[in-house]
């Protein structure tokens, strides 16, 4: 896959956007609908389209220290999301930390990846997003509903209970397992999973564009362009670090370098819901670092490739 090909498919990926938020306005969807495809790209898609990309891949224990930058990434995004909201109201707290936090990897930015470094850097992305989902597939919404006073228990034991109850979590965990000890799913089962796992990538995107909603308020509009500048700015550190400083092979740093600068996770408008949070400016939010994400990843592709 050339470089038109991979543009070609980031703007399929905004036109699905649009579509969902055109036919939310033509009343095909109802904002309460939002609920309904959220359920089913968390429960049903998205666990789907981990088992099919971690089929037949070897992985060595060595290589999961790449599954504790992904959970270190998202750890800075959570902790700048408390500091930047110190004395902040509950609500507000929650939202940034929840909206800042996790890379969209699986149905973006993976096929950046895949394009331009092959086989290796889709083993190497999947790692990684073993440990970002850590972060967004539980952590930053247990961090959350803390942040909210809604949590309850101590914060290791209720971060514990959110992901053992999150889906795609526990498959992330089940299928690193069985790389690890070489143990492949039945082919049924693969083909199964893939044929849900088709529809994963168009459903996020569906699901993003129905919950869409910008009021053109100057806070609502604040709030994105603070937010967004954060994201960003830490990602271009982040990218750096890794390119220069890590003492990996070239393609390690390669894949990391592009990996910072996926979008905000698409699961994050889903979770703002859970937390009757502004699913609108989540979303918002969301597809616009979309936008944002493909210049970076296509600019720094050029630089390191």
């Amino acid at each position: 896959m050339g470089m038109a090909a991979v543009l070609s498919r980031a703007a399929c990926f905004i036109g699905i956007i649009f579509m969902g938020y055109g036919l939310r306005r033509l009343g095909f969807f109802k904002p309460e609908d939002f609920h309904v495809l959220s359920k089913v790209v968390l429960k049903i898609t998205l666990p789907a389209a981990i088992i099919v990309s971690f089929a037949g891949k070897e992985i060595d224990p060595s290589m999961l220290v790449l599954c504790l930058l992904g959970l270190a990434g998202g750890l800075i995004y959570i902790g700048a999301g408390f500091l930047m909201n110190r004395k902040a109201p509950g609500e507000k707290k929650a939202f940034e930390i929840l909206n800042l936090s996790g890379y969209n990897i699986g149905n973006f930015t993976l096929p950046f990846v895949q394009s331009f470094l092959g086989p290796s850097g889709v083993v190497i992305t999947s790692l990684f997003d073993t440990g970002n989902a850590v972060v967004c597939l539980g952590g930053a919404y247990s961090a959350a509903a803390m942040a909210k006073g809604e949590g309850k228990g101590l914060p290791v034991v209720q971060i514990a209970r959110t992901l053992i109850k999150s889906v795609p979590f526990d498959t992330y965990m089940i299928m690193t397992v069985l790389c690890l000890f070489g143990i492949r799913l039945p082919e049924q089962a693969l083909s199964f999973a893939g044929i849900i796992a088709d529809g994963n990538a168009f459903m996020a995107m569906l699901m993003i564009g129905v919950g869409f909603n910008l009021s053109g308020d100057k806070a609502q509009t604040g709030t994105i362009i603070r937010l967004l500048a954060v994201r960003y700015g830490v990602a271009v550190l982040l990218s750096a670090g890794f390119y220069f400083l890590l003492p990996m092979a070239l393609e390690y740093r390669q894949t990391l370098a592009i990996l910072v600068f996926a979008p905000i996770a698409s699961a994050a408008p889903a979770f703002t819901a859970d937390l009757k949070g502004d699913i609108g400016l989540s979303s918002a939010m969301n597809s616009i670092s979309i936008l944002i994400s493909i210049c970076c990843i296509v600019a720094v592709v050029g630089m390191v490739l």
